[in-house]
């Protein structure tokens, strides 16, 4: 597969394009850096022999592409060829496009199998985007009846009657999975509300699917043409049994509004209360960039057209990032709204309508996708159910990212040099995600409400938010003092300080409520029938093991170290881990210590560790310890730096990605010949230092009672281990509804390998995600975890849940969990059950 080359004065820059652009095809394209100087006192610069490296290390017969910034960035790089042998000099490509651009364009371009003068194509048609351009008129997009696909009346047409239960219907997420699954098959999907007495629209169709206004309780007819008919109709089927995987709680629901019957008084402003808490702080206005769009006629379509396809896939690029960043702040669960989004771009009737308005009326590329944009908008405005009306912020969202690429217009950020209360008309979901928390205390706009996807990403965050507050709020001068209550839906400006003095006392109050809850924290987690479960963190830095332990872990689970080796060109020294080992494990104080070998590979790759060939499945390839075992000199380092951080420390070793007594084994001789050169060059390290390994292949269920008797704990990664029971890949938005821990088959896998453990007399964790869900904690204690291993942020709660359990009740529940024939039977099991109230 072809390299790319990054070439630039500064190597942040660099590092962060790199990782942009490797994030936009998880890994699949090999991207080297070669950036600044080493000169600590000016290390902007460029080194011809670094970038001659950078292209070896990323060289294929396919070719290397070399994108650069300014000046002596291009001379190194004619530099560096020159020391090529001839033969490879004729396969490296110095490409003038934009560093950004044109890195994301080419590596799309390269995992798609593109040749090299594809992608250079692709990445000088970067600058495309950014042309802009004046336009005319055409006609609206009708989303239901003419965008209707005809059927083969040759093919059978099956079809299906289905009750909707998720609580809030087919919103954003579950509409997503629906139009997802709908577009795997080669049948044509249309689908009903036949409550609302809607048309049948089409199933790959995110906004038709979604303005159908379909809500719990509703019944849609479903039909299929073709001749997988009956397997597209058995798949939907399915969303609707495991209720598309939600529970029917209400997450991070929104607090329960009071309406005020006092007027306001002077310097008061009513609103919407959005998400709770206190903030005081001045006032920073957020005025997102306006893009005007002027229609007028094209002569050349089909630029037109590759202009709309380019913008799009650099959207889909930049949302992807969105989710990818969200993700890691606020869940899984929050920032899957973005998954939606991703949708909307791919919506063939939305794609069709700017294509045909293009083509016929001979108009530019913004005056097209502006058009159709606003009829989908309209569309949902129109509808009668009031929180469906409200998903027409993500459609007007992701409409004006698009328009924003066209015009080549940069994204519009907050960016705070002290702490304020944002004040905006509406912020979008994607202007909410990317706010931190530390600068942006509170949020007040003039439009919204409570169960927007801002307002859940608030929540979320933790920011204190009004909404709907009247528009003369606009018109405040930055830094003027604002308080607001995001409990009660109020702002003041420049209150009174006895206004001042009322919400200082109820923000101190909440404050000490947190304090209480971190103190009860720091207690050992006790069931009421007397049980100790440990509770640890899982890390990924220096700065997490500081807030796990704030947050009452009594150790750490999982430090995961793979956070050493990524965003740099070269493999960490054995130095520079043991001081970040030691560090960290004397934060802990003692406390446990779980280090996990490097696990790279599947969706973390290393650039500078070239797999040699791609891996068409990366989850099931050269990963975790097979890795390793390939790779003894960067083993053998960190365990150096293990055993040397281990004195005085309480350190274990876990390997990753276990599937074999063999690797064990091969894994062990490698720590006894670190040992022994310890040993013999007078380096003290734990002797006694205990070793686990991770159980997340079904191989090493199967195989547990042999492999405990290898090693002195388990800890299980319900993560991995449920995508590989379920043999689907948590990442692919098409199937990722089936990887649910709580489904009795990866129940039963953890059951038998706790079993297998407390046979061979060790102790067994779990490190996954499923610890953080309080709503599996029966589940776990039932089963017989010893320890549970969770994100710093999930320790108090899960702590108060396992107290307010007892083993006999616990193991009562998973009796019964283990017959199930669903995760969603066995998340009403749960809900079911009686569990005293916290």
């Amino acid at each position: 597969m072809i390299g790319i080359v990054i070439v630039s004065h500064s190597k942040q820059l660099a590092l962060g394009v790199r990782e942009l652009a490797a994030q936009m095809v998880q890994g699949q394209v090999s991207i080297a850096v070669a950036a600044g100087i080493e000169d600590p006192d000016n290390p902007l610069g460029t080194d011809p022999i670094q970038v001659y490296e950078a292209i070896a290390s990323v060289f294929s017969d396919d070719g290397v592409l070399v994108l650069m910034d300014l000046g002596s960035a291009l001379l190194s790089a004619e530099m560096a060829i020159e020391f090529l042998p001839e033969a490879q000099q004729q396969k490296v490509y110095l490409c003038e496009a934009p560093l950004v651009e044109g890195a994301i364009a080419a590596v799309v371009a390269a995992a798609a199998g593109r040749d090299i003068h594809q992608v250079m194509a692709e990445a000088r048609g970067a600058l495309l985007a950014k042309a802009t351009q004046l336009g005319v008129v055409s006609r609206p997009l009708s989303l239901v009846s003419h965008n209707t696909p005809t059927t083969n009346i040759e093919s059978p047409t099956r079809e299906i009657r289905l009750i909707v239960s998720n609580r809030l219907g087919l919103h954003a997420r579950p509409a997503a999975q629906f139009v997802t699954t709908a577009a795997r098959f080669q049948s044509q999907i249309l689908v009903r509300n036949l409550t609302r007495n809607t048309e049948l629209v089409r199933g790959d169709s995110i906004n038709q699917v979604t303005t159908l206004g379909v809500r719990q309780g509703h019944e849609l007819l479903i039909t299929a043409t073709g001749s997988d008919a009956d397997e597209a109709l058995t798949a939907l089927q399915g969303l609707f049994a495991n209720n598309f995987g939600e529970d029917n709680v209400a997450l991070n629901s929104p607090p329960a509004l009071h309406h005020e019957v006092t007027p306001a008084i002077h310097g008061e402003l009513l609103g919407i209360a959005a998400s709770a808490g206190v903030a005081i702080a001045p006032v920073v206005h957020y005025q997102p960039t306006h893009i005007s769009i002027t229609e007028y006629h094209v002569d050349d379509p089909d630029a037109e057209w590759q202009r709309v396809q380019a913008a799009i896939q650099t959207a889909r690029q930049e949302i992807q990032a969105v989710f990818s960043q969200a993700s890691l702040q606020i869940g899984d669960a929050e920032a899957a709204i973005f998954d939606a989004q991703l949708l909307f771009l791919e919506d063939p009737v939305l794609l069709e309508a700017a294509k045909e308005r293009i083509f016929e009326h001979h108009i530019n590329a913004e005056a097209a996708w502006q058009a159709v944009v606003d009829e989908v908008a309209t569309s949902y405005r129109t509808l009668e159910d009031s929180y469906l009306q409200e998903r027409v912020d993500d459609v007007v969202d992701v409409g004006q990212r698009v328009l924003r690429l066209l015009g080549g217009n940069p994204p519009a950020n907050v960016h705070l040099e002290e702490p304020a209360i944002l004040v905006a008309t509406d912020l979008t979901p994607s202007d909410t995600a990317r706010l931190d928390p530390t600068k942006v205390l509170g949020i007040c706009t003039t439009s919204g409400s409570a169960t927007s996807h801002s307002a859940i990403i608030a929540r979320t965050l933790g920011i204190p938010a009004v909404l709907g507050v009247d528009a003369q709020v606009l018109h405040l001068a930055d830094g003027t003092l604002m308080a607001l209550d995001g409990e009660s839906g109020k702002a003041w400006v420049e209150p009174e300080s006895h206004i001042l003095d009322l919400l200082a006392a109820k923000q101190e109050a909440w404050q000490t409520a947190q304090q209480e809850a971190r103190a009860t924290a720091h207690q050992p987690a006790i069931t009421r029938d007397g049980r100790q479960v440990s509770v640890f963190a899982n890390i990924g830095s220096i700065n997490d093991v500081q807030v796990a332990v704030a947050s009452g872990a009594e150790g750490v689970g999982l430090l995961r170290t793979e956070f050493l080796y990524l965003d740099r060109t070269s493999a960490p020294t054995e130095e520079e881990q043991l001081e970040v080992y030691q560090a960290i494990a004397q934060v802990l104080d003692n406390r446990p210590l779980i280090i996990r070998t490097l696990d790279v590979g599947g969706d973390k790759p290393l650039p500078y560790l070239r797999v040699g060939f791609p891996e068409a499945n990366p989850f099931l390839g050269w990963r975790g310890i097979r890795f390793c075992l390939d790779h003894l000199d960067l083993f053998k380092t960190q365990l150096r730096a293990i055993l040397r951080a281990s004195v005085g420390h309480q350190i274990k070793i876990m390997l990753p990605m276990i599937a074999s007594v063999t690797e064990v084994r091969a894994a062990k001789v490698i720590l006894g010949e670190v040992q022994a050169e310890l040993n013999q060059a007078g380096i003290s390290f734990d002797a006694a230092m205990k070793v686990g390994i991770m159980v997340e292949v079904p191989a090493a269920v199967a195989i547990a009672d042999q492999l405990a008797a290898e090693v002195d704990f388990f800890s299980i990664g319900t993560n991995d281990l449920s995508q590989y029971v379920m043999a689907s890949d948590r990442t692919n938005p098409r199937v990722a509804n089936l990887v649910d821990a709580l489904h009795p088959a990866v129940l039963r896998m953890v059951q038998q390998t706790i079993q297998a453990a407390h046979t061979a007399g060790i102790s067994v964790g779990l490190c996954g995600e499923l610890a953080a869900d309080t709503l599996a904690t029966p589940i776990l204690l039932g089963l017989g975890l010893d320890e549970l291993s969770v994100n710093p942020q999930s320790i108090p709660g899960v702590k108060q849940a396992i107290a307010r359990l007892s083993i006999v009740e616990s193991e009562a529940i998973v009796a019964s969990a283990l017959q199930q024939d669903s995760a969603k039977h066995v998340r009403e099991l749960i809900s079911t059950s009686v569990i005293p109230p916290a």
